[in-house]
């Protein structure tokens, strides 16, 4: 008998007949003789029709407020599935994250989990109830309501089974596991058996969407299996795990391809060769909260620099604002921005061991007349700028040319 905690995520409980399939297949680990914690999302769409409603009364919502409202959606949830395991002879309990107590920090809509109080729910498991925890949100130690930010479920999922000490930690999705690239893109990628916390990191911060960051961080810091299946399709989906037995010997040296759409580019032209100025320019943006990603700087013939970076699309206006406010004191011979730009990424930890890897890829380019803007890299990843019209011929070529075609023999 094992404890899992299993987490379902919006689509999964989007309708009350999806939250009944969910319960049917909680059952089913149940019937087995597994101990089960699970984790939920509000319903799909409900969050963003609480924003909605929130920004109605008020342009920029007050965040302690607005952590109220949007807590209640998963509150809905919870209280549903207990139900419809009641309804199945099931016994279950819900937990908002107050309850349980998954205290935070107080930086409301975007917290992060100090502690967690295991107690009720061992309780409850030993009684042998199913229990139904709200994700995506926790409590201050002055009581107040706090929220995780978006796609926080999988964060609570994995806390909580760290916290438990949990044999796995499944997250079901519309997916059924872990792609070598996003399958609509390249119609030949293939689902990974499994795939390590690195790799996985690498692959949701590089534009990935299929688990949340801060929970594959949580993951490989507390060292919980992982694993990522479909909430509508049967299979054992993707396990994310260490590196262990060089396992990796077996595989690709390439284990998948990550892209974002969501990139611009900001060029800051002429600036002075002289120390302070690249960290004027970024402190400038930092200090506004957006996020710098890949940078470079070129010195000139005319010993002037160019400092070139990105940014995620949605604050490119923003940065421009910004530095032009400052280019008479960083002395900014022009500042240019340019939001068609993507970022494709080759994964894997094989790459660690394997030479040419980088020539390998950069000629797949050439090959199709696609130009490098940038790059930047990491001992298992490989990050290219590119325009944005070449996404999907760079991004088919690269998983051809790394072998990662699913064949008829692998399907």
């Amino acid at each position: 008998m094992s404890l899992f905690v299993q987490k379902f995520g919006g689509t999964s409980v989007g309708t009350t007949e999806r939250i009944k399939h969910v319960a049917s297949k909680i059952a089913t680990f149940r019937d087995q003789g597994h101990d089960i914690v699970v984790v939920v999302s509000a319903m799909s769409g409900e969050t963003n029709r609480l924003i909605g409603l929130a920004k109605d009364i008020q342009v920029d919502p007050e965040p302690r407020e607005l952590d109220v409202l949007v807590s209640t959606g998963e509150q809905v949830t919870i209280a549903l599935l207990c139900m419809a395991l009641k309804s199945l002879g099931y016994d279950a309990r819900s937990y908002t994250g107050s309850q349980v107590r998954i205290l935070t920090d107080n930086s409301h809509t975007k917290a992060r989990i100090q502690e967690i109080d295991v107690n009720n729910m061992r309780t409850d498991i030993s009684a042998g109830r199913v229990v139904v925890v709200a994700g995506f949100q926790g409590v201050d130690e002055n009581g107040n309501i706090t929220t995780l930010g978006r796609g926080g479920s999988d964060t609570t999922g994995v806390a909580l089974a760290a916290a438990l000490k949990a044999d796995e930690c499944q997250i079901y999705t519309d997916v059924d596991g872990v792609y070598t690239t996003d399958p609509r893109v390249v119609s030949k990628a293939k689902k990974l058996d499994r795939i390590t916390f690195e790799e996985m990191l690498e692959m949701a911060s590089l534009g990935s969407k299929v688990l949340q960051i801060r929970a594959v961080e949580f993951a490989g810091k507390y060292n919980v299996p992982l694993r990522v299946l479909s909430s509508f399709d049967g299979g054992e989906g993707t396990l994310i795990t260490l590196d262990e037995d060089n396992s990796t010997m077996e595989q690709p040296v390439v284990s998948g391809i990550a892209f974002n759409r969501d990139e611009a580019k900001v060029s800051v032209l002429g600036v002075p060769d002289a120390p302070g100025i690249a960290s004027k320019i970024l402190s400038a943006i930092g200090d506004a909260n957006i996020e710098i990603d890949v940078i470079v700087q070129n010195v000139a013939a005319d010993q002037t620099n160019d400092v070139t970076f990105t940014v995620n699309r949605s604050d490119v206006a923003k940065a421009k604002s910004i530095l032009a406010s400052i280019s008479n004191e960083i002395e900014a011979r022009e500042i240019r921005t340019d939001d068609k730009i993507t970022k494709v990424s080759i994964v894997g930890v094989g790459m660690r061991s394997h030479a040419g890897v980088a020539s390998k890829m950069f000629k797949t380019l050439a090959q199709e007349n696609i130009n490098i803007q940038m790059i930047t890299t990491s001992e298992i990843k490989i990050s290219v700028i590119i325009d944005e019209r070449y996404l999907e011929l760079a991004v088919r070529s690269l998983h051809t040319a790394f072998g990662l075609d699913k064949t008829e023999e692998t399907n």
